[in-house]
């Protein structure tokens, strides 16, 4: 993960809480400091101070660095395949189909708690546990477009689901690259953007015939 590194202010010890209270905060805390500093260089020492607790609390709920980024991943993999499907069941018109998943990864991407470093710019993608994460967002997001095409479509499974990868990728990848700067980030808007991606998407994936047509 090629990310600056920012400082991490320590919070406040507070009040002892509830289990599922104190795991969603140390989880909180612990994307910060991944986000801030990547896997490798983020200690368990940082995190613990980010939340405001000791370290005998942080491990009490994880045991270890890995174990506790790969709860994060997990939560953070649901977020997004989850955006998609959402955005696919939102309308049954295609063209906005199209808008939506595109739109859903731009949101992703675009979010303030830099959550998609973890899914899409991870530097612990050597660790299988991970990888196997990782690969399993671009399957689950690519699976449920590949439903929509090959229904309407009537394409085999295998062409369907070739196409859904390239509008995954075309999606997760332009959005990455609009927010770091390199591209159009700062005279085009997130809305433009995405809606630019979409048009493109949509002029190659609606050429495809529906089975009514």
């Amino acid at each position: 993960m090629t990310t600056a590194r920012h400082d991490v202010d320590p919070r406040p010890r507070g009040a002892r809480m509830p289990r599922r209270e104190r795991r969603a905060q140390l989880l909180t805390s612990a994307l910060e400091v991944f986000v801030a500093h990547g896997y490798h260089s983020a200690a368990m020492d940082d995190i613990a101070d980010r939340a405001g607790v000791s370290k005998p609390v942080l491990y009490q709920h994880f045991p270890g660095k890995l174990e506790l980024y790969i709860a994060l991943l997990d939560q953070s993999c649901e977020s997004v395949v989850g955006a998609i499907r959402a955005a696919l069941a939102s309308t049954n018109d295609n063209k906005q189909r199209v808008g939506a998943a595109i739109a859903a990864f731009y949101e992703y991407v675009a979010n303030e708690s830099g959550a998609f470093r973890l899914v899409f710019e991870s530097d612990l993608t050597n660790e299988p546990a991970v990888k196997e994460r990782v690969d399993r967002v671009t399957d689950q997001c690519a699976d449920a477009i590949a439903d929509v095409i090959a229904q309407d479509t009537g394409l085999p499974r295998e062409a369907a689901l070739l196409l859904a990868v390239g509008l995954v990728g075309m999606g997760q990848v332009s959005a990455r690259f609009w927010l770091s700067g390199s591209g159009a980030n700062g005279t085009i808007s997130q809305a433009d953007a995405g809606a630019l991606v979409a048009a493109l998407a949509w002029r190659g994936i609606g050429g495809y015939p529906t089975k009514e047509a």
